[in-house]
């Protein structure tokens, strides 16, 4: 078989050995029907010398167009944030292709193929629609192509599971509708044997597994906490003071200076800009209560300051946020109206069992609010420990659909970059929220009438109207705050 080149099509000739210096033309084949290209065969070819005629053939797959799957929510488009490969790259099944950020959380493809990159359909920061092609995969020749779901991992599930995946030295293979039967039942697919091709797991698999599930504790990682002032440093006498001719100057604060580019720029909003354009057009829908109150701290500093060694020998940085969730949670079992959700016609309430409980957090995408799943059956340690990990994915941008989605209750923490009261707005559908300002050490009168120095700190609630009255968010509010200002008593209500 010899290949022949010409410059409107690649066509091949076969050929028998009739003799050592004759060969006769059996079959002509055209891969493309274009216009009839003439032969002309000269005479005065020289002979091969060769005894036979060794040619290779190189059989290539058909080019399959790899298209952007449903992956849940009821999200229709997405934002390219970063491309894994390029054209001409060699993939493999399940190697990652690119990571799309939606409206609700950032979510990597990963190839359902083998084969080669041909061509990418979008470029970085491009909008991309489900069931849009992504890229065209030129697959192996003899490869099975199987019309299936594209297999997406989400970055909160991956990075717990690429852990297990080094030490077993094996990837994880399930589909989208699999990986969130596993997230909303708590389970790592790291540990679950999967029993279709290739190791796959499947949705049996999984329920399988759930009758004997043994659950597990996640790695503790870094968590960025509320800093008390430092106490102010006693007085010296006047004496002891030195004495200067000149005053001590000191260099002005450094003010960042404005970037000016000389042309306005307009841009179209997309992931999380453009979800909280829908999620506040909802909430401005909603008649909000506001409620406004101080909280004296000073115990729960003393008794953070003892726990807070003992905490970090177990890898754990314990700060004031546990404590608050922890004291909402024993709250709402009083107040079961704040844990509920309406309909979008307000006719319909829902008392939701879990206390799913939200923080309002900053991060480079825009403000994001993840929850701690079931605090109600969760100890102060292990909700820290949860912040901990919630806390590094949304640093990273990896926060996942899982940690985003099935709140029922927010705190936000403004306190944390500054500011006393606010007026926070309630994410629907749940019904309340509460903002919670920076700790400061203030001059309050004790129970024997003298002034002393208090740790206070200043919490604004915000409630749907409809359904929550002024009084029942006021007496939350007052629960809540016995609590923090005397937090043995929390003892008494934990399970």
């Amino acid at each position: 078989m010899l290949w022949l080149t010409s410059n409107n099509c690649d066509c091949f000739l076969t050929l028998s050995q009739q003799s050592r210096r004759s060969f006769q033309l059996q079959s002509f084949r055209c891969d493309r029907t274009l216009q009839p290209i003439t032969f002309r065969c000269d005479r005065k070819l020289q002979v091969f010398s060769c005894r036979r005629l060794h040619v290779a053939v190189v059989n290539q797959g058909p080019i399959v167009q790899f298209k952007l799957s449903d992956i849940g929510e009821g999200i229709m488009e997405v934002t390219v944030k970063e491309w894994y490969v390029k054209e001409g790259d060699k993939v493999s099944q399940f190697d990652s292709i690119c990571e799309v950020q939606s409206d609700k959380a950032s979510v990597t493809i990963t190839s359902r193929y083998d084969g080669v990159i041909k061509k990418l359909y979008y470029d970085v920061d491009a909008t991309a629609f489900v069931g849009k092609p992504l890229v065209d995969i030129e697959t192996e020749s003899g490869s099975e192509v199987i019309q299936e779901e594209d297999v997406v991992e989400t970055p909160a599930m991956a990075q717990e599971e690429h852990t297990h995946q080094e030490i077993k030295g094996h990837k994880t293979q399930a589909t989208p509708a699999v990986r969130r039967l596993a997230i909303e039942n708590n389970i790592k697919l790291s540990e679950v044997v999967g029993t279709g091709k290739d190791g796959r797991i499947l949705k049996e698999d999984i329920l399988n597994f759930l009758a004997k599930q043994t659950g597990a504790i996640l790695p503790p990682t870094p968590f960025q906490e509320i800093q008390t002032p430092p106490p102010a440093p006693a007085a010296a006498p006047a004496a002891a003071k030195p004495v200067s001719t000149k005053a001590a100057v000191k260099p002005p604060p450094a003010t960042p200076k404005p970037v000016f580019t000389g042309k306005d720029v307009t841009e179209p909003l997309k992931g999380f800009q453009k979800a909280m354009v829908k999620t506040m057009t909802v909430a401005l829908k909603i008649p909000h209560f506001g409620y406004c109150d101080e909280v004296d701290l000073s115990r729960l500093v003393a008794l953070r300051s003892e726990l807070k060694p003992l905490a970090e020998s177990r890898g754990v940085r314990l700060s004031y946020m546990p404590f608050f969730i922890k004291a909402a949670s024993l709250g709402l079992h009083h107040f079961p109206i704040l844990n509920a959700s309406v309909d979008e016609d307000c006719q319909n309430i829902t008392y939701k069992a879990s206390h799913n409980i939200g923080l309002a957090m900053d991060t480079s995408q825009g403000l994001l609010v993840p929850n701690v799943k079931n605090v109600q059956l969760l100890s102060v340690l292990e909700i820290a420990l949860e912040l901990n990990r919630l806390q590094v994915l949304g640093a990273s941008g990896q926060l996942g659909t899982a940690d985003l989605m099935g709140g029922t209750f927010t705190l936000s923490n403004i306190g944390s970059i500054g500011g006393t009261y606010a007026k926070p707005v309630i994410l629907p559908p749940e019904v309340a929220i509460g903002a919670l300002g920076k700790i400061q050490v203030l001059p309050r009168f004790d129970a024997a009438g003298q002034v002393v120095p208090a740790h206070i700190m200043k919490v604004s609630w915000s409630a749907d109207h409809r359904i929550i009255d002024g009084a029942t968010m006021c007496r939350f509010s007052n629960l809540w705050r016995e609590y923090l200002e005397n937090p043995a008593s929390m003892v008494l209500d934990l399970k």
